[in-house]
Protein backbone atom coordinates (compact mmCIF):
# COMPACT_ATOMS: atom_id res chain seq x y z
CA UNK A 1 0.00 0.00 0.00
CA UNK A 2 1.49 3.59 -1.27
CA UNK A 3 1.93 6.13 2.05
CA UNK A 4 -0.61 6.89 4.00
CA UNK A 5 -1.36 11.12 4.20
CA UNK A 6 -2.87 12.62 7.12
CA UNK A 7 -6.45 12.58 6.27
CA UNK A 8 -6.01 9.13 5.66
CA UNK A 9 -4.65 8.00 8.92
CA UNK A 10 -7.08 10.74 10.95
CA UNK A 11 -10.01 8.82 9.41
CA UNK A 12 -8.68 5.39 10.06
CA UNK A 13 -7.71 5.97 13.32
CA UNK A 14 -11.20 8.73 14.45
CA UNK A 15 -12.71 5.72 15.92
CA UNK A 16 -10.01 5.45 18.86
CA UNK A 17 -11.43 8.90 20.38
CA UNK A 18 -14.94 7.84 21.62
CA UNK A 19 -13.70 4.27 22.45
CA UNK A 20 -11.25 5.46 25.29
CA UNK A 21 -14.54 6.53 26.53
CA UNK A 22 -15.86 3.43 27.74
CA UNK A 23 -12.61 2.25 29.68
CA UNK A 24 -11.87 5.24 31.82
CA UNK A 25 -15.40 6.55 32.73
CA UNK A 26 -16.61 3.23 34.13
CA UNK A 27 -13.73 2.13 35.84
CA UNK A 28 -13.06 5.69 38.15
CA UNK A 29 -16.39 7.67 37.68
CA UNK A 30 -18.99 5.70 37.17
CA UNK A 31 -18.69 3.80 40.37
CA UNK A 32 -18.76 7.58 42.24
CA UNK A 33 -22.38 8.31 40.69
CA UNK A 34 -23.69 5.18 41.35
CA UNK A 35 -22.66 5.10 44.99
CA UNK A 36 -23.41 9.31 45.51
CA UNK A 37 -26.62 9.41 43.14
CA UNK A 38 -27.87 6.09 43.86
CA UNK A 39 -26.73 4.37 47.09
CA UNK A 40 -25.19 1.24 45.09
CA UNK A 41 -22.78 -0.84 47.23
CA UNK A 42 -19.17 -0.77 45.97
CA UNK A 43 -18.68 -4.26 46.73
CA UNK A 44 -21.83 -5.56 44.98
CA UNK A 45 -20.76 -2.77 41.78
CA UNK A 46 -16.96 -3.33 41.73
CA UNK A 47 -17.88 -7.26 41.74
CA UNK A 48 -20.06 -6.31 38.79
CA UNK A 49 -17.16 -4.41 37.01
CA UNK A 50 -15.19 -7.39 37.66
CA UNK A 51 -17.35 -10.51 36.28
CA UNK A 52 -18.30 -8.68 33.30
CA UNK A 53 -14.75 -7.67 32.31
CA UNK A 54 -13.86 -10.76 32.78
CA UNK A 55 -17.01 -12.29 30.35
CA UNK A 56 -15.21 -9.85 28.12
CA UNK A 57 -11.55 -10.93 28.35
CA UNK A 58 -12.84 -14.42 27.84
CA UNK A 59 -14.25 -13.65 24.67
CA UNK A 60 -12.04 -11.63 22.81
CA UNK A 61 -10.03 -13.98 20.88
CA UNK A 62 -13.66 -15.39 19.45
CA UNK A 63 -14.61 -11.61 18.40
CA UNK A 64 -11.14 -11.32 16.53
CA UNK A 65 -11.90 -14.51 14.90
CA UNK A 66 -15.34 -13.30 13.95
CA UNK A 67 -13.46 -9.87 12.98
CA UNK A 68 -11.37 -11.57 10.66
CA UNK A 69 -14.51 -12.93 8.63
CA UNK A 70 -15.68 -9.60 8.49
CA UNK A 71 -12.86 -8.29 7.04
CA UNK A 72 -13.11 -11.28 4.56
CA UNK A 73 -15.81 -10.01 2.99
CA UNK A 74 -14.66 -6.60 2.24
CA UNK A 75 -14.24 -3.32 4.31
CA UNK A 76 -17.93 -2.03 3.15
CA UNK A 77 -19.63 -5.08 5.41
CA UNK A 78 -17.29 -4.16 8.32
CA UNK A 79 -18.85 -0.60 7.47
CA UNK A 80 -22.14 -2.07 7.85
CA UNK A 81 -21.50 -4.17 11.17
CA UNK A 82 -19.86 -1.30 12.58
CA UNK A 83 -22.84 0.64 12.32
CA UNK A 84 -24.87 -1.69 14.52
CA UNK A 85 -22.00 -2.19 16.73
CA UNK A 86 -22.70 1.24 17.32
CA UNK A 87 -25.94 1.31 17.94
CA UNK A 88 -25.54 -1.59 20.71
CA UNK A 89 -22.40 0.94 22.52
CA UNK A 90 -24.30 3.95 22.45
CA UNK A 91 -27.24 1.77 24.54
CA UNK A 92 -24.84 0.20 26.67
CA UNK A 93 -23.47 4.30 27.73
CA UNK A 94 -26.79 5.93 27.73
CA UNK A 95 -28.10 3.06 30.55
CA UNK A 96 -24.58 3.21 32.41
CA UNK A 97 -24.60 7.05 32.44
CA UNK A 98 -28.56 7.32 32.87
CA UNK A 99 -30.68 4.59 34.65
CA UNK A 100 -32.60 6.64 36.42
CA UNK A 101 -34.16 7.98 33.27
CA UNK A 102 -34.40 4.71 31.78
CA UNK A 103 -35.49 3.12 34.81
CA UNK A 104 -38.16 5.69 35.00
CA UNK A 105 -39.68 4.51 31.36
CA UNK A 106 -39.44 1.05 32.57
CA UNK A 107 -42.01 2.19 35.00
CA UNK A 108 -39.34 1.10 37.79
CA UNK A 109 -38.65 2.60 40.77
CA UNK A 110 -34.98 3.85 41.11
CA UNK A 111 -33.43 1.57 44.04
CA UNK A 112 -29.79 0.71 44.65
CA UNK A 113 -31.09 -2.71 43.48
CA UNK A 114 -32.47 -1.73 40.22
CA UNK A 115 -29.99 0.35 39.54
CA UNK A 116 -27.54 -2.60 39.36
CA UNK A 117 -30.31 -4.87 37.53
CA UNK A 118 -30.21 -2.25 34.56
CA UNK A 119 -26.56 -2.02 35.14
CA UNK A 120 -25.25 -5.67 34.39
CA UNK A 121 -26.80 -5.75 30.70
CA UNK A 122 -25.39 -2.46 29.98
CA UNK A 123 -22.40 -3.32 30.82
CA UNK A 124 -22.30 -6.30 28.60
CA UNK A 125 -23.56 -4.72 25.77
CA UNK A 126 -21.38 -1.82 26.06
CA UNK A 127 -18.07 -3.44 26.65
CA UNK A 128 -18.59 -6.33 23.93
CA UNK A 129 -19.69 -3.88 21.38
CA UNK A 130 -16.55 -1.54 22.59
CA UNK A 131 -14.27 -4.57 21.95
CA UNK A 132 -15.85 -5.12 18.80
CA UNK A 133 -15.15 -1.75 17.24
CA UNK A 134 -11.79 -1.79 18.53
CA UNK A 135 -10.78 -5.27 17.77
CA UNK A 136 -11.93 -3.57 13.84
CA UNK A 137 -9.95 -0.53 14.58
CA UNK A 138 -6.87 -2.26 15.04
CA UNK A 139 -7.01 -4.86 12.41
CA UNK A 140 -8.10 -2.35 9.88
CA UNK A 141 -5.02 -0.23 10.31
CA UNK A 142 -2.59 -3.40 10.89
CA UNK A 143 -4.07 -4.43 7.93
CA UNK A 144 -3.06 -1.75 5.87
CA UNK A 145 0.72 -3.25 6.56
CA UNK A 146 3.03 -1.16 4.69
CA UNK A 147 6.71 0.00 5.78
CA UNK A 148 7.84 0.10 9.61
CA UNK A 149 7.84 3.91 9.59
CA UNK A 150 4.12 3.59 7.93
CA UNK A 151 3.27 0.98 10.83
CA UNK A 152 4.40 3.28 13.30
CA UNK A 153 2.52 5.94 11.98
CA UNK A 154 -0.78 3.99 11.99
CA UNK A 155 -0.51 3.06 15.65
CA UNK A 156 0.72 6.65 16.64
CA UNK A 157 -2.50 8.62 14.81
CA UNK A 158 -4.42 5.72 17.10
CA UNK A 159 -2.73 5.58 20.70
CA UNK A 160 -2.46 9.40 20.37
CA UNK A 161 -6.11 9.93 19.42
CA UNK A 162 -6.65 7.30 22.36
CA UNK A 163 -4.86 9.60 25.03
CA UNK A 164 -6.82 12.57 23.61
CA UNK A 165 -10.33 10.65 24.89
CA UNK A 166 -8.98 9.97 27.73
CA UNK A 167 -8.33 13.52 28.34
CA UNK A 168 -11.33 13.93 27.41
CA UNK A 169 -13.11 11.59 29.43
CA UNK A 170 -11.62 13.05 32.61
CA UNK A 171 -12.68 16.47 32.15
CA UNK A 172 -16.28 16.13 30.61
CA UNK A 173 -18.09 14.92 33.21
CA UNK A 174 -16.90 17.73 35.75
CA UNK A 175 -18.17 19.96 32.92
CA UNK A 176 -21.20 18.71 31.89
CA UNK A 177 -23.94 16.78 33.24
CA UNK A 178 -24.40 12.74 32.33
CA UNK A 179 -27.28 13.96 29.80
CA UNK A 180 -24.68 15.91 27.61
CA UNK A 181 -21.72 13.36 28.21
CA UNK A 182 -23.98 10.60 26.71
CA UNK A 183 -24.96 13.33 23.73
CA UNK A 184 -21.37 14.29 23.51
CA UNK A 185 -20.42 10.29 23.54
CA UNK A 186 -23.16 9.58 20.77
CA UNK A 187 -21.95 12.53 18.19
CA UNK A 188 -18.21 11.87 18.08
CA UNK A 189 -19.08 8.24 17.83
CA UNK A 190 -21.52 8.27 14.94
CA UNK A 191 -18.60 11.08 13.34
CA UNK A 192 -15.60 8.74 13.43
CA UNK A 193 -18.03 5.98 12.09
CA UNK A 194 -18.87 8.60 9.10
CA UNK A 195 -15.14 9.07 8.62
CA UNK A 196 -14.68 5.10 8.03
CA UNK A 197 -16.19 6.11 4.79
CA UNK A 198 -12.70 7.31 3.92
CA UNK A 199 -10.50 4.96 5.59
CA UNK A 200 -8.62 3.00 3.09
CA UNK A 201 -10.33 0.45 1.61
CA UNK A 202 -8.75 -3.40 1.46
CA UNK A 203 -9.55 -5.83 -0.81
CA UNK A 204 -11.53 -9.13 0.49
CA UNK A 205 -9.80 -12.27 1.01
CA UNK A 206 -12.43 -15.26 0.73
CA UNK A 207 -11.66 -18.22 2.87
CA UNK A 208 -13.97 -21.19 3.59
CA UNK A 209 -14.75 -21.72 7.30
CA UNK A 210 -13.14 -24.96 7.05
CA UNK A 211 -9.57 -23.27 6.32
CA UNK A 212 -9.72 -20.83 8.41
CA UNK A 213 -6.91 -20.51 10.87
CA UNK A 214 -8.21 -21.70 14.42
CA UNK A 215 -8.49 -18.74 17.34
CA UNK A 216 -5.83 -20.49 18.72
CA UNK A 217 -3.06 -20.77 16.35
CA UNK A 218 -1.56 -17.64 16.72
CA UNK A 219 -0.18 -18.62 19.96
CA UNK A 220 1.70 -21.41 17.86
CA UNK A 221 3.65 -18.90 16.00
CA UNK A 222 6.92 -18.36 18.40
CA UNK A 223 7.57 -14.79 17.35
CA UNK A 224 4.02 -13.77 18.71
CA UNK A 225 4.47 -15.43 21.87
CA UNK A 226 8.03 -13.86 22.08
CA UNK A 227 5.98 -10.35 21.67
CA UNK A 228 3.40 -11.18 23.74
CA UNK A 229 5.59 -12.16 26.39
CA UNK A 230 7.57 -8.78 26.51
CA UNK A 231 3.91 -6.97 26.18
CA UNK A 232 2.97 -8.33 28.78
CA UNK A 233 5.73 -7.84 31.64
CA UNK A 234 6.27 -4.09 29.88
CA UNK A 235 2.18 -3.50 30.48
CA UNK A 236 2.69 -4.61 33.81
CA UNK A 237 5.61 -2.28 34.54
CA UNK A 238 3.04 0.71 33.30
CA UNK A 239 -0.03 -0.36 35.15
CA UNK A 240 1.40 -0.61 38.62
CA UNK A 241 2.39 2.91 38.80
CA UNK A 242 -1.24 3.63 37.44
CA UNK A 243 -2.93 1.98 40.33
CA UNK A 244 -0.70 3.33 43.22
CA UNK A 245 -0.68 6.83 41.41
CA UNK A 246 -3.26 8.29 43.76
CA UNK A 247 -1.86 6.60 47.07
CA UNK A 248 2.18 8.11 46.06
CA UNK A 249 0.42 11.37 45.38
CA UNK A 250 -1.54 11.59 48.78
CA UNK A 251 0.79 10.05 50.96
CA UNK A 252 4.22 10.01 49.86
CA UNK A 253 3.91 12.71 48.92
CA UNK A 254 1.40 13.99 51.25
CA UNK A 255 0.30 16.86 47.93
CA UNK A 256 -2.95 19.43 48.47
CA UNK A 257 -6.34 18.09 46.55
CA UNK A 258 -6.04 18.86 42.50
CA UNK A 259 -2.75 17.66 42.05
CA UNK A 260 -3.86 14.85 40.70
CA UNK A 261 -4.79 16.07 37.53
CA UNK A 262 -1.92 18.16 36.79
CA UNK A 263 0.32 15.72 37.20
CA UNK A 264 -1.63 12.89 35.20
CA UNK A 265 -1.98 15.81 32.85
CA UNK A 266 1.39 16.40 32.68
CA UNK A 267 2.06 12.59 31.77
CA UNK A 268 -0.58 11.75 28.99
CA UNK A 269 0.05 15.24 27.53
CA UNK A 270 4.08 14.46 27.39
CA UNK A 271 3.28 11.50 26.04
CA UNK A 272 1.17 12.47 23.12
CA UNK A 273 4.00 15.53 22.14
CA UNK A 274 7.10 12.94 22.23
CA UNK A 275 4.80 10.88 19.26
CA UNK A 276 6.47 12.59 16.33
CA UNK A 277 9.83 12.00 18.12
CA UNK A 278 9.88 8.52 18.97
CA UNK A 279 8.48 8.03 14.42
CA UNK A 280 11.66 9.97 14.15
CA UNK A 281 14.03 7.08 16.64
CA UNK A 282 11.71 4.63 15.07
CA UNK A 283 12.79 5.28 11.50
CA UNK A 284 16.81 5.57 12.40
CA UNK A 285 17.19 2.75 14.77
CA UNK A 286 14.25 0.45 13.96
CA UNK A 287 11.42 -0.58 16.43
CA UNK A 288 12.95 -3.03 18.81
CA UNK A 289 15.84 -0.96 19.76
CA UNK A 290 13.14 1.75 19.85
CA UNK A 291 11.09 0.36 22.46
CA UNK A 292 14.35 -0.60 24.51
CA UNK A 293 15.32 2.91 24.43
CA UNK A 294 12.07 4.14 25.95
CA UNK A 295 12.24 1.28 28.23
CA UNK A 296 15.55 2.40 29.32
CA UNK A 297 14.98 5.96 29.76
CA UNK A 298 11.57 4.62 31.44
CA UNK A 299 14.20 2.89 34.14
CA UNK A 300 15.94 6.11 34.42
CA UNK A 301 13.46 8.61 35.04
CA UNK A 302 11.40 6.85 37.47
CA UNK A 303 13.89 5.07 39.60
CA UNK A 304 14.06 8.96 40.91
CA UNK A 305 10.67 8.34 42.54
CA UNK A 306 12.10 5.70 44.90
CA UNK A 307 13.97 8.77 46.62
CA UNK A 308 11.31 11.42 46.84
CA UNK A 309 9.33 12.25 49.92
CA UNK A 310 6.37 14.85 51.51
CA UNK A 311 6.49 17.99 49.63
CA UNK A 312 8.85 16.96 46.07
CA UNK A 313 6.02 18.60 44.41
CA UNK A 314 7.97 19.99 41.57
CA UNK A 315 10.33 17.10 41.09
CA UNK A 316 7.42 14.26 40.70
CA UNK A 317 6.19 16.75 38.04
CA UNK A 318 9.52 16.18 36.13
CA UNK A 319 8.80 12.67 36.83
CA UNK A 320 5.45 12.67 35.19
CA UNK A 321 6.29 14.66 32.03
CA UNK A 322 9.94 12.56 31.53
CA UNK A 323 8.39 8.98 32.20
CA UNK A 324 5.17 10.38 29.95
CA UNK A 325 8.05 11.44 27.01
CA UNK A 326 8.85 7.27 27.37
CA UNK A 327 5.69 6.04 27.13
CA UNK A 328 5.67 7.33 23.68
CA UNK A 329 7.55 4.43 22.42
CA UNK A 330 5.05 1.99 24.42
CA UNK A 331 2.49 3.37 22.34
CA UNK A 332 4.32 3.61 18.93
CA UNK A 333 6.36 0.93 18.73
CA UNK A 334 4.23 -2.46 20.14
CA UNK A 335 1.79 -2.61 17.41
CA UNK A 336 3.89 -1.99 14.52
CA UNK A 337 5.91 -4.35 15.42
CA UNK A 338 2.66 -6.91 16.03
CA UNK A 339 1.90 -5.89 12.59
CA UNK A 340 5.47 -7.47 11.51
CA UNK A 341 4.78 -11.08 13.34
CA UNK A 342 1.83 -11.54 11.29
CA UNK A 343 2.94 -10.48 7.84
CA UNK A 344 5.92 -12.95 8.27
CA UNK A 345 4.22 -15.89 9.75
CA UNK A 346 1.84 -15.39 6.55
CA UNK A 347 -1.09 -14.10 8.28
CA UNK A 348 -1.16 -10.47 6.33
CA UNK A 349 -5.49 -10.03 5.74
CA UNK A 350 -6.08 -13.15 6.84
CA UNK A 351 -6.08 -13.66 10.75
CA UNK A 352 -5.41 -10.37 12.16
CA UNK A 353 -8.52 -10.33 14.01
CA UNK A 354 -7.25 -13.49 16.03
CA UNK A 355 -4.03 -12.26 16.87
CA UNK A 356 -5.64 -9.13 18.26
CA UNK A 357 -7.92 -10.88 20.42
CA UNK A 358 -5.01 -12.33 22.61
CA UNK A 359 -3.70 -8.62 22.53
CA UNK A 360 -6.45 -7.70 24.18
CA UNK A 361 -6.40 -10.16 26.54
CA UNK A 362 -3.25 -9.47 27.42
CA UNK A 363 -3.90 -5.95 27.81
CA UNK A 364 -6.73 -6.46 30.01
CA UNK A 365 -4.58 -8.45 32.16
CA UNK A 366 -1.88 -6.31 32.71
CA UNK A 367 -4.01 -4.04 35.01
CA UNK A 368 -5.74 -7.15 36.97
CA UNK A 369 -1.87 -8.61 37.29
CA UNK A 370 -0.31 -5.17 38.31
CA UNK A 371 -3.13 -4.40 41.12
CA UNK A 372 -2.93 -8.28 42.26
CA UNK A 373 0.55 -7.81 42.44
CA UNK A 374 1.22 -4.39 43.67
CA UNK A 375 -2.05 -3.39 46.39
CA UNK A 376 -1.52 -7.24 48.24
CA UNK A 377 2.24 -6.81 48.63
CA UNK A 378 1.72 -3.39 50.07
CA UNK A 379 -0.16 -4.44 52.73
CA UNK A 380 1.82 -7.44 53.51
CA UNK A 381 4.99 -4.78 54.10
CA UNK A 382 2.79 -2.86 56.49
CA UNK A 383 1.33 0.12 54.08
CA UNK A 384 -2.60 0.84 54.41
CA UNK A 385 -3.94 4.16 52.80
CA UNK A 386 -3.52 7.34 54.96
CA UNK A 387 -0.52 6.16 56.60
CA UNK A 388 2.30 7.91 57.77
CA UNK A 389 4.54 5.60 59.38
CA UNK A 390 8.27 5.37 57.64
CA UNK A 391 7.92 1.26 56.92
CA UNK A 392 4.49 1.51 55.06
CA UNK A 393 5.63 4.93 53.29
CA UNK A 394 8.97 3.30 52.30
CA UNK A 395 7.13 0.26 50.83
CA UNK A 396 4.95 2.51 49.08
CA UNK A 397 8.05 4.28 47.25
CA UNK A 398 9.55 0.93 46.02
CA UNK A 399 6.53 -0.60 44.88
CA UNK A 400 5.65 2.82 43.46
CA UNK A 401 9.01 3.40 41.99
CA UNK A 402 11.35 -0.05 41.91
CA UNK A 403 8.76 -2.43 40.93
CA UNK A 404 8.02 -0.98 37.88
CA UNK A 405 11.85 -0.69 37.02
CA UNK A 406 12.69 -3.91 37.38
CA UNK A 407 9.70 -5.18 35.43
CA UNK A 408 10.73 -2.91 32.89
CA UNK A 409 14.43 -4.33 32.70
CA UNK A 410 13.02 -7.89 32.15
CA UNK A 411 10.81 -6.67 29.72
CA UNK A 412 13.89 -5.07 27.90
CA UNK A 413 15.34 -8.26 28.51
CA UNK A 414 12.93 -10.49 26.57
CA UNK A 415 12.79 -7.97 23.90
CA UNK A 416 16.91 -8.82 23.66
CA UNK A 417 16.47 -12.70 24.18
CA UNK A 418 14.08 -12.64 20.77
CA UNK A 419 16.07 -10.44 18.93
CA UNK A 420 16.10 -13.32 16.52
CA UNK A 421 11.82 -12.98 15.65
CA UNK A 422 11.18 -9.16 16.36
CA UNK A 423 14.76 -7.36 16.43
CA UNK A 424 16.94 -8.02 13.13
CA UNK A 425 14.07 -8.51 10.75
CA UNK A 426 12.18 -5.36 12.13
CA UNK A 427 15.29 -3.24 11.54
CA UNK A 428 16.25 -4.07 7.85
CA UNK A 429 12.16 -3.23 6.91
Amino acid sequence: MKRMGTPSLASLNAMALPLAFVSLPLYVLLPHRYTAQFGVSLTALGALLLAVRALDAVLDPWLGQWCDRWFAAGTPRVRRRSLWLCVCLMLGFAGLWLPDFWLSQLGWNVTPVAVLVLAAPCLVLAYLAATALNLSLQSWGTRCGGTVLQRSRITAWREGLGLGGVVLASVLPSVFNASWLVTFFVVLLFAALCLWRYAPTLGHRATALADEPSWLSPLSQPAFRALLQVFLLNGIASAVPATLVMFFIQDRLQAPAGYEAFYLGAYFAAAALSLPIWLRVVQRMGLAPAWMLGQALSVVFFMWAVSLSAGDFVSFGFICALSGVALGADLVVPGALLTGVIARNGDAGLAEGRYLGWWQVATKLNLALAAGLALPALQFFGYSSGTRSPEGLWALSLAYGALPCVLKLLAAWRLWAAREHLWEKSHGE
